[in-house]
């Protein structure tokens, strides 16, 4: 298995002499597209209906939790990266630490599938968004030599793990429960209801 991973990402891996703007566009697919997970989930939460909100509340939850279980898989079986190994192209300055499975493909796929499993129409607009941006994100990783693809895989695992969990029963309860609480916060410090 671990010979095949090494023989796709030399194919998916940048040539030698990456630069400009290639080297630019490809670097905000892996690092920038992120972002739109703080963007799109305060935008549900500050202009939303109280589906909005609960269907941001869920995909923070389902954040938080999926990187949770990405550190604790990390601990568990640590994975060089590409360039720690000496394998290929890097152009994207990363720590050294375990790369399976990748975070930024679990955080965005995570996120896409509990706001996609919400009952809000902007939040499944959101998903939609998200969930076409995170085999970019995926490839972007790989080309720029900080990920092997079955680190893509893991993170699709990890995510889809974590979204059946909070679309469970008691997981339904625990996002309704958070998304009170923040609205009972919302009304004390700001001294009236959000939704």
């Amino acid at each position: 298995m671990e010979a095949l991973n090494t023989q796709l990402f030399l194919l998916l891996n940048a040539p030698s002499g990456l630069h400009g703007v290639s080297l630019w566009i490809v670097t905000a697919l892996a690092e920038w597209m992120v972002w739109l997970i703080p963007i799109g989930l305060t935008s549900l939460w500050l202009l939303g209906e109280l589906n909005d909100q609960r269907a941001a509340v869920k995909a923070l939850l389902a954040g938080v939790l999926v990187l949770g279980l990405n550190q604790l898989i990390g601990l568990a079986w640590f994975h060089p990266r590409p360039f720690m190994l000496g394998i290929g192209h890097s152009y994207l300055a990363h720590a050294a630490d375990s790369s399976f499975p990748s975070d930024h493909v679990s955080l965005l796929c995570a996120v896409g599938l509990a706001l996609w499993t919400s009952h809000s129409l902007w939040a499944k607009r959101l998903a939609g968004l998200l969930l076409v941006v995170t085999p970019l994100v995926a490839w972007a990783r790989i080309y720029l030599g900080v990920h092997f693809p079955l680190d893509m895989l893991g993170a699709l695992a990890a995510a889809g793990a974590v979204v059946w969990l909070l679309n469970t029963f008691k997981g339904q309860q625990l996002s309704r429960k958070l998304a009170d609480s923040i609205d009972a916060g919302f009304a004390i410090i700001f001294g009236q209801k959000s939704s």
